[in-house]
């Protein structure tokens, strides 16, 4: 296994950092990305686990978010994600020819694949929503919400707090205290980007067609960030190759639970039916 960290350009001209774990003769490979405020870094376990069991693991931060360019918290539009995803798919099958790609998301990143996969189509072999942000699981503060929508044409790239709990990220306390330390995690939402997220979310909630590709969602009953009932309705209203997985009693990032071994195990068993 060998690591490479770099950017690739976003069609801007923004740099977005990229992690590859690399493998000498991977079976596949997995193009991963993370949730609100974090960044790929904090996956460095999942993507050993997954090379491991001879899968390539490449992750990008979102633009506003870990070590690539642009405002934190900040994208000029929900459409940019999916614009900053064909880049970032390009690059994956660039570095991987001829290997099934497979596109892996976390909670806003979740949201973020489901709606790339059902507006843009892409040639995958499969997509993982993991805690996908389909609905809030709490409610916003109304002041921000108001502020959110007052500024969104005045000011875009106004911030403030995105209002996560770090406590309900895991159950596992040294997770809880290493998110608190990390110099690369944000709690910054900008007007745009937090009302597309919300705008996409609530498309993800009334959506009922065909998934295009092989779709697997996973959701903690106990997720206190991200709502389960969303993404378990969403998961019975599409059509197409779709599991839905829960785990009972997890917390948000079930991948950093103290049975996040089961977790990856269970999303393992599903690549490996592909």
């Amino acid at each position: 296994m060998s690591e490479t960290k770099t950017f690739i350009v976003a069609k801007d001209g923004t740099k977005l950092y990229t992690q590859s774990w690399n493998l000498l003769k991977p079976k596949a490979v997995i193009a991963l990305v993370h949730g609100f405020g974090e960044h790929i870094g904090r996956y460095d376990h999942v993507a050993n686990f997954f090379n491991r069991n001879e899968y390539a693991v490449q992750g990008m931060d979102f633009r506003g978010f870990g070590q690539s360019d642009g405002k934190r918290g900040h994208t000029p539009s929900y459409n940019t994600f999916l614009d900053d995803l064909d880049i970032f798919i390009a690059d994956v099958k660039k570095n991987h020819p001829n290997l099934p790609v497979f596109l892996y998301g976390h909670s806003m990143g979740g949201a973020i694949v489901l709606s790339y996969i059902i507006e843009r189509n892409p040639a995958l072999a499969g997509v993982i929503a993991s805690a996908p942000l389909i609905e809030l699981a709490f409610k916003p503060n109304p002041i921000t919400l108001f502020l959110g929508k007052m500024l969104r044409k005045m000011a875009p790239a106004f911030t403030q707090p995105g209002g996560v709990n770090p406590n309900h990220l895991s159950r596992d306390k040294e997770v809880v205290s290493k998110y608190i330390a990390d110099p690369l995690v944000h709690n910054k939402i900008s007007s745009e980007a937090g009302m597309g997220i919300l705008e996409r979310g609530a498309f993800l909630n009334n959506f009922s067609g065909k998934m295009p590709i092989p779709t697997l969602i996973l959701h903690a009953t106990e997720d206190k960030l991200t709502s389960f009932p969303a993404s378990e309705a969403f998961s019975k209203r599409v059509s197409g190759d779709v599991t839905f997985k829960k785990f009972q009693g997890l917390y948000h990032e079930i991948h950093n639970e103290p049975e996040k071994q089961e977790v990856l195990s269970y999303i393992l068993g599903w690549l490996d039916s592909k």
